[in-house]
């Protein structure tokens, strides 16, 4: 079964005057994964899809969606893929890919079935990330040890961190969409920070590996009007291309982060300073 859901875009002047309850409407992602389904929200920002994929019993197909008025899903977009549970399978026109736990397969425009499924008797979870392309490249896919790794951060601020760059320019094509992995390590609880914009692209995180009980406070929003959203693990989250994007645990966790837009410079951001934030 697929499920799909539209979000608009949103001024920033209008999103400083959401309540609470719409601006975890407009931005927040919840319920990912639910048996046997695909789910899919379309976003106007970029037209990035940020789906979750939950095969229990049987394999799920891709299907298009109305939003797209295409025949396959594929026919005009790109589609990167992380496995966050246990082994899986994505099988495209034919080709069979297995995912280990956060290892990545990018698919490019064109192809025209993919089939998930869970492998050797284990859960997958599949989050996907799909943004417009105007050129087929490769199916590939990305393991960490494929990826292209920085680490940042420091004990002493507790946002020591490590950055797998998965599905990046610098690893394989794309036509636009961008897409890693940040660990926190133990006693590190920060991402993102100094927090940053870039109008050039929107981003969406995805948090995972938050233990029970825990919570995430994620902020957005102009530098200088600031909102938070908190988020519960296998949450996502939808950031504009006029909002930071920044957050903080109540423990250690692991967030996906996908982007696209115009420029694909991991390093092309405008960088707030931390005691400058409002």
């Amino acid at each position: 079964m697929t499920q799909s859901e539209f979000r608009y875009a949103h001024h920033p002047n209008d999103a400083k005057n959401y309540t609470t309850e719409k601006l975890r409407e407009e931005f927040l992602i919840n319920d990912l994964f639910q048996p046997n389904t695909i789910k899919l929200v379309y976003t106007m920002y970029d037209r990035l899809i940020v789906g979750g994929i939950l095969p229990v019993d049987k394999a799920l197909t891709l299907e298009t969606i109305d939003e797209l008025k295409a025949e396959n899903f594929l026919d005009r977009r790109e589609i990167g893929i992380i496995n966050v549970g246990g082994k899986g399978k994505v099988t495209v026109d034919g080709t069979v890919y297995e995912l280990n736990n956060k290892e990545a397969l990018y698919i490019g425009k064109g192809n025209k079935e993919v089939t998930f499924e869970n492998l050797d008797g284990e859960q997958a979870y599949f989050y996907i990330n799909s943004a417009p392309a105007h050129h087929s490249y490769p199916t590939k896919k990305i393991t960490k040890n494929e990826a292209e790794i920085v680490e940042l951060g420091d004990t002493k601020y507790a946002n020591r961190r490590t950055i797998n760059k998965l599905l990046v320019n610098s690893v394989l094509e794309t036509c636009q969409l961008q897409m890693g992995m940040t660990e926190l390590h133990e006693g590190s609880v920060w991402n993102t920070m100094p927090s940053h914009t870039h109008t050039r692209r929107m981003e969406a995180y995805f948090y995972f590996d938050l233990e029970e009980g825990q919570t995430i406070s994620h902020f957005m929003g102009h530098p200088q009007e600031t909102r938070h959203i908190f988020l519960k693990n296998n949450d996502a989250v939808i950031s504009p291309e006029w909002s930071i994007h920044s957050g903080v645990g109540t423990s250690s966790y692991t967030f996906i982060w996908g982007m696209a837009g115009e420029n694909m410079d991991y390093g092309d951001m405008d960088t707030v300073k931390t005691d400058e934030l409002k």
